[in-house]
């Protein structure tokens, strides 16, 4: 059992030394590409006056 808490602690430390970014943390262009996203999908969920095909 504690090689395993050796090895959990050692990648826990490699870990929090990390300082590449996320792409959840990349700042406002993720947050563009998001926004883009969620509008998009908005359109498609609101009515329209001409029938849309079956799909």
């Amino acid at each position: 059992m504690k090689i395993k808490t050796r090895w959990i602690n050692g990648i826990i430390e490699e870990a929090d030394k990390c300082t590449t970014r996320m792409p959840w943390e990349r700042g406002l262009r993720r947050q563009a590409f998001i926004a883009s996203r969620k509008a998009a999908a908005a359109l498609r969920e609101t009515e329209t006056r001409t029938p849309r095909p079956a799909a």
